[in-house]
């Protein structure tokens, strides 16, 4: 036979790592339903009885449901009569005394009104266009997770705060429009120094639709329900399902402990400051309306300041670094870094609040 008859044989392929896992997945399985069959079942009841009571009694069969509609719509409304844009006027020209370029501001303000997402998808090529430095991008995400991921939080906030006589005016001044000035301040003297003050407005777009005023509403309750039934009700679902799966374990109970004593310790609420880090500032409001009355002043201010961030843990991990990899110069482990400085820092501002700043109540 000719050495052109010989028939090549295919290199065998090498086991991968995550096929490692998935066999060591596959045999367990197998021993389990030899063993302990109904520990299968067990688990995936546990998992769903700790996400159905949350997601179908708190949103689906209650008020939440409607307010978190009309909170975006409030939100797109406000922003078709200018609002946005108002905010751009008065602090993109501010930036230039803090000596970074003026497109860090853009996503933080965006996400004023609007969601992070959508924050991210517009803020992050406004950066590349404004020229913006690497260590200027991260800023800029560090600074959007300083601001709440959905209007409906700053709504809820209202209501928790007005239930505690708290001073709704500072706490909103102090707590979302100083941090655009200080965050950016506070990284570009430590961390990340490669800045520049660029103050014009050339390369911002105009942030106010050209839309009818019935399709902005119409349009706004749309995005509502978007933001309840594709990112808020699937996260809630999957954050307590495996919180159900942690505790069916007995391993839950020991996470809670460390978190709750972190969040007690800096006067925070501690269920509801879990339930913003673990699956939003929506459902922490939500969850803080209905004790707000019995619960300290400085501990409703101070959460509403945790929930109103980029929180939960999956933007930070999953969102944030899908949404900006592509349209700027960072990679997926410098966006995650960036939005892991902004949360440690929204977490060291919540208990500034509820510490120290005794004259918001």
């Amino acid at each position: 036979m000719s050495d052109s008859e010989k028939v090549e044989k295919p290199e065998k392929r090498k086991f991968s790592k995550i096929e490692s896992v998935g066999l060591v997945l596959v045999a367990g399985s197998m021993v389990l339903l030899l063993i302990k069959p109904g520990i299968i079942g067990d688990l995936f009841n546990a998992m769903f009885n700790r996400a159905f009571p949350i997601v179908v009694s708190l949103y689906l069969a209650s008020s939440v449901c409607p307010a978190i509609l009309i909170s975006v719509t409030m939100g797109r409304l406000l922003e078709r009569l200018g609002f946005t844009d108002a905010l751009m006027r008065i602090f993109i020209p501010l930036m230039k005394y803090i000596r970074v370029n003026a497109s860090v501001a853009v996503p933080a303000i965006y996400n004023i009104l609007g969601d992070i997402n959508a924050a991210g998808k517009i803020g992050a090529p406004i950066l590349k266009k404004a020229g913006a430095t690497k260590d200027e991008q991260k800023i800029a995400i560090a600074t959007m997770i300083s601001g709440p991921s959905s209007f409906s939080i700053l709504v809820f906030g209202i209501i928790c705060m007005t239930a505690v006589n708290a001073k709704i005016f500072l706490v909103f001044v102090l707590g979302l429009f100083v941090p655009v000035f200080v965050v950016p301040l506070l990284l570009r003297l430590t961390i990340w120094r490669d800045t520049k003050a660029v103050s014009s407005l050339a390369d911002i777009p105009v942030f106010t639709p050209n839309k009818p005023l019935l399709t902005t509403i119409f349009g706004g309750a749309r995005e509502g329900a978007e933001v309840l039934f594709l990112l808020i009700i699937p996260a809630c679902a999957v954050v307590y399902a495996g919180i159900g799966a942690l505790e069916y374990f007995h391993i839950w109970q020991y996470i809670q402990a460390g978190i709750e004593t972190l969040l007690g310790w800096l006067n925070i609420e501690p269920k509801t400051g879990t339930t913003a880090i673990l699956a939003g500032g929506t459902l922490a409001m939500a969850q803080l309306r209905e004790i707000a009355s019995n619960t300290p002043a400085p501990q409703v201010i101070a959460c509403f300041i945790l929930a109103a961030s980029g929180f939960p843990l999956q933007v930070i991990f999953g969102q944030i670094p899908a949404i900006w990899t592509g349209p700027t110069d960072l990679s997926e482990k410098e966006c995650i870094l960036a939005a892991v400085v902004g949360g440690v820092i929204r977490i060291i501002t919540a208990g500034i609040f509820g510490r120290l700043f005794i004259f918001l109540w």
